[in-house]
């Protein structure tokens, strides 16, 4: 049993009303009574022109006579009848007379023209094309049944279950209380407004509290319900599409982005080399010019390498990005104007110019360096080797007056130490040729190790020859030594002088006196040289020659000599080679010594059982005469009865 005539009356004209106001909000109009609201004709024709989206031309906006209204109501139903929608018994007379079944005839009217027949299911009508799309939507809830647009939405779980097939995200379908049917209807009218956007055309007592519902009024409201979720749907199944699109695209743009990319950066780097080449300067030494290139190299080894490889993989890529986008039948992809490959070729070609010219200008810069380091370096070297020179025939040709002589020799030896500074500068010349692997100099002979040489030649000459001229003052005044004492005397101090600096130290000295027979106890012998050398910590050719002429005079007798032997040997009557040589002796004079020296036939101490042992004392009796006998016999004496001495 349906709806009493007043009530489905008052359903459909509240729920058209609602339909209007939500057409013809947009021009800031609104009908609060459908039936004398539209009877002037304006808010239709507003109506007309939204829902077709023309214009039914010039009417009157405020009519104020009966005839204007019934021109605006004619103007409107005009405009029906030409968009070829059937009216029966429909005159302008039934609106401006406030007609109320046919008013909402006429409405319903434009509804199924507007918002329902629109709607198609497998060639089905606009009514049962929405009844299959409700049925469809709602097929898997056990606890909705859509038979019809009226009883069939009682309960309210219909709309609850089409909210939860579209929008399981703003309703909870298994949670509800399927006995609450207002509070269910409720819910979903409310989502349906506040989250979809939905019109408020019923109300929940126009669904719930009747035994059929209004069958135009649910099908009014559910047509929106339809045209909401198609529209999303349609959105969903476009926004699948135009997914399905950009993934197909994705890889095609990500290599455009990557060409471009690459080939933007390739570009930057090939410009960066060049000027960084063009910015370069040289310092004018080798290890710089060798520097350059060693790094000119290495840029040939790697970053020109790679620079190569992405040429090619770039020229590649855009082949393949080409290949897809016309396997996609798309627009074929030409990379911006700075980033083709022709602008690439030119770079590369600037590239290889800049690259030829650098090699160039390097090679030429340690071509220079090196020959710079040549004649520089033999131009001071041939000028030193000259001064040496110059000083060795300075030193050769010296003649005249002994002080003359030292003169001169003093000034050629002040000349040293400058010598020496210049050749600092020839080692340090020498070291950059050796960085810099000059092997060969055809400008001069001269190496820095032969300089060195020559320069301790010379030295050694000026020394030498300074330290002699010295000697021969001082042993000129030396009156009292006979020239072969002088000789003797002077080939000693030259012997122990090691170090040339016509000194000796106090173990020199020491030396120096043994090897002339001279033999002291330690403490003796530094008492010696501390008052010989006059507490200068050395002593002096001068010095030495006055010490010798203090002793010799009492050094020369035979008995001296032969207790010098004894001394030596230690107070044995035997020496052995050993003995002497501890008493730092001359070698030569040793060997002469060994020669002249018969062998001792006597008992000897065990250390020298295995040694040569030589006889002084009979080398002495044949030597000398008088008191070297009687030595003798008391050192064999004093041997033979106490043999335990020596054994």
């Amino acid at each position: 049993m349906g709806l009493p005539e007043q009530s489905w009356v008052g359903v459909q004209e509240k729920t058209f009303s609602k339909w209007l106001n939500s057409k013809v909000k947009a021009r800031d109009v609104a009908v609060k009574d459908l039936v004398t609201d539209l009877s002037d004709g304006v808010i239709l024709i507003h109506l007309l022109e939204l829902l077709s989206n023309e214009s039914l031309g010039r009417y009157a906006s405020k009519p104020k006579m009966r005839v204007q209204r019934f021109e605006n109501v004619n103007i409107s139903l005009d405009f029906i009848k030409s968009r070829g929608i059937q009216m029966t018994n429909i005159g302008a007379e039934d609106v401006v007379d406030g007609n109320r079944k046919i008013i909402l005839g006429l409405i319903w009217t434009l509804i199924l023209r507007f918002t329902i027949n629109d709607i198609n299911e497998e060639g089905m009508t606009a009514k049962e094309g929405l009844l299959l799309w409700c049925q469809r939507k709602t097929a898997c809830y056990d606890d909705v049944e859509v038979r019809d647009f009226s009883a069939s939405w009682n309960d309210g779980l219909a709309f609850c279950a089409l909210l939860d097939i579209h929008r399981p995200d703003l309703i909870d379908f298994e949670t509800l209380d399927k006995n609450d049917h207002r509070g269910n209807m409720q819910l979903a009218f409310d989502i349906a407004s506040k989250d979809i956007g939905i019109p408020d055309l019923l109300d929940v007592e126009d669904v719930c509290d009747v035994p059929k519902p209004d069958e135009r009024s649910l099908m009014t409201y559910i047509a929106y319900w339809f045209h909401a979720f198609s529209q999303m749907e349609r959105v969903e199944n476009a926004g699948r599409r135009v997914e399905k699109f950009v993934q197909s695209m994705q890889g095609a743009w990500g290599m455009q982005n990557s060409y471009e990319k690459r080939m933007e950066d390739l570009i930057r780097e090939i410009r960066a080399q060049r000027g960084a080449w063009a910015a370069a300067t040289f310092t004018g030494t080798y290890g710089d010019a060798k520097e350059q290139s060693t790094e000119f190299a290495a840029y040939k080894r790697s970053q020109k390498r790679r620079w190569v490889a992405e040429k090619s993989d770039l020229a590649a890529l855009l082949g393949n990005i080409k290949t897809k986008m016309s396997t996609y039948r798309l627009r074929a992809y030409e990379p911006p104007n700075d980033l083709k490959l022709e602008v690439l070729e030119n770079e590369w070609s600037s590239l290889l110019k800049a690259e030829r010219d650098r090699s160039q200008i390097i090679n030429e810069t340690i071509r220079d360096i090196k020959d710079t380091l040549r004649r520089t370096f033999a131009e001071k070297a041939n000028s030193f080797a000259e001064t040496l020179s110059t000083l060795s025939l300075a030193i050769a040709g010296l003649s005249g007056d002994l002080a003359d002589q030292l003169a001169h020799v003093r000034r050629l030896h002040a000349n040293l130490p400058p010598l020496s500074e210049y050749l600092a500068t020839l080692a340090t010349l020498s070291g950059k040729c050796e960085e810099a692997n000059i092997e060969e100099n055809d400008f001069t002979t001269y190496t820095y190790d032969e300089l060195c040489y020559e320069l301790d030649l010379v030295r050694g000459a000026v020394v030498g020859k300074m330290g002699f001229l010295e000697n021969q003052m001082v042993a000129r005044e030396m009156t009292n030594l006979t020239p072969i004492q002088l000789e003797e005397f002077e080939s000693v101090f030259r012997h122990f002088d090691r170090d040339m600096s016509n000194t000796l130290q106090e173990l020199e000295f020491s030396a120096a006196l043994a090897s002339l027979g001279l033999v002291y106890d330690e403490d003796e012998m530094h008492k010696q040289f501390v008052t010989t050398c006059a507490g200068k910590g050395h002593v002096t050719f001068e010095q030495f020659i006055r010490f010798m002429v203090d002793v010799t005079e009492d050094q020369n007798t035979a008995e001296q000599v032969f207790q010098s032997f004894k001394e030596v040997a230690d107070g044995k009557p035997y020496v052995t080679e050993l003995d002497l040589r501890h008493s730092l002796i001359p070698d030569e004079l040793i060997e002469d010594l060994l020669a002249s020296m018969p062998p001792h036939k006597g008992p000897d101490l065990q250390e020298d059982r295995h040694l040569p042992k030589f006889d002084y004392v009979s080398f002495m009796e044949k030597m000398t005469l008088g008191d070297s006998a009687n030595e003798e016999t008391e050192v064999n004496g004093s041997r033979n009865g106490h043999g335990e001495d020596y054994h």
